[in-house]
């Protein structure tokens, strides 16, 4: 009878064992559906977010690769071109386009559909340059992405990542990096302690750019204040030279000025052969006296300037020849255009029109 008393005992507290271990593995199953487990709601609430997220980043991915340049297959960052066909180009291709084809006496085509292009054939996709602007691009410096007509602000003056010279750069500093660090460095730059004598160089340097800059204006006004001085609006038109390569040249018509003929000649990087292989694309051009020279000597300053049509973007830049019976042909002067993409978009038009504006010494200051 006791042996079977204390078997009871032992079932009894076995069994209340596992009810407590049952209780409390209920509450623990409680507690994590009540903390850690999150509602059937809140999970289809996630999944929707995530999967209108990953659309979202495809429907972006499928656009870039619908309204691409058909030549450099990038997103536009400027005006949109297309062909009859509707056929995309970014305006810097399409310039680089049309003048590839005028070095190489060609007919440009569309890379696409081999359709015929010219400026008064394709025209602007507004609703394409509006569509690319609102979608997203990564800043170079970085990395974060915003709009495309966001970004070029974004980069230029709000990220913190961009390069920045240290303001001591008049100094001899040579230091660039994060806009971050710039304050930082700033505050130990060692150009800050610096004697006289070793910023002096510097500041010589500097003093000899400004005076280079602050000539060009001078020529400039005294072109404009010599007692003759006139101006032509002028076209340059493309030609092809009698060579074997049939290099191409530009010449205007003959404009009148002091009672004689001139004319403008203007050539690509010097006739250099293979120039639609290069990128770096220059123009030269000089003034040709066209009969005798009256007085028969007299000196000429003359500047191209961007006129009322064509909208050339040059800088000033004042040239002077004196005309003689023999020395009717100036040297020949480098264009001051901004850039070799303004270059592209000259030769790019079947025309090139500029304004020249030219005044003449008196003999007596000669």
């Amino acid at each position: 009878m006791e042996e079977d008393n204390s078997i009871l005992v032992d079932i009894q507290l076995l069994s209340r064992s596992i009810t407590l271990e049952q209780g409390t593995s209920n509450e623990s199953e409680e507690k994590d559906d009540g903390c850690f487990k999150p509602p059937p709601a809140k999970k289809a609430c996630l999944a929707t977010t995530s999967t209108a997220e990953d659309e979202k980043s495809k429907l972006e991915v499928r656009l870039g690769g619908i309204l691409c340049c058909a030549v450099c297959l990038d997103l536009p960052r400027m005006s949109v071109f297309q062909c009859t066909n509707g056929h995309l180009m970014c305006a810097g291709c399409f310039n680089h386009l049309l003048a590839d084809c005028r070095i190489k006496d060609n007919t440009p085509t569309c890379p696409n559909c081999r359709v015929e292009l010219s400026r008064s054939a394709c025209t602007r996709n507004l609703a394409v340059e509006k569509a690319v602007s609102e979608l997203p691009a990564e800043c170079t410096h970085c990395g974060r992405n915003f709009p495309r007509n966001m970004l070029e602000n974004h980069e230029a003056s709000f990220c913190l990542e961009r390069p920045t010279p240290c303001q001591y750069n008049v100094l001899g500093c040579d230091w660039k990096g994060p806009h971050r660090e710039a304050a930082a460095h700033e505050a130990d730059c060692k150009q800050r302690s610096l004697s006289a004598s070793e910023i002096l160089p510097f500041l010589r340097s500097e003093a000899e750019k400004a005076e280079t800059e602050k000539s060009k204006f001078s020529n400039f006004m005294n072109l404009l204040s010599y007692e003759k001085i006139t101006f032509n609006d002028v076209q340059m038109r493309p030609f092809r030279t009698e060579e074997f390569n049939h290099n191409l040249y530009y010449e205007t018509t003959r404009f009148s000025a002091f009672g004689c003929l001139f004319s403008i000649n203007m050539r690509l990087n010097d006739d250099r052969r293979d120039t639609h292989l290069t990128n770096d694309r220059y123009l030269s051009y000089q003034l040709v006296l066209r009969g005798k020279p009256s007085p028969p000597r007299f000196l000429v300053h003359f500047s191209i300037v961007r006129g009322p049509y064509g909208g050339m973007k040059v800088l000033p830049n004042v040239a002077q020849h004196e005309f003689t019976e023999t020395l009717t042909e100036s040297s020949w002067n480098l264009l001051p255009l901004v850039d070799s993409a303004e270059c592209n978009r000259l030769l790019a038009n079947r025309n090139i029109d500029f304004r020249i504006v030219m005044s003449q010494q008196p003999v007596s200051s000669l």
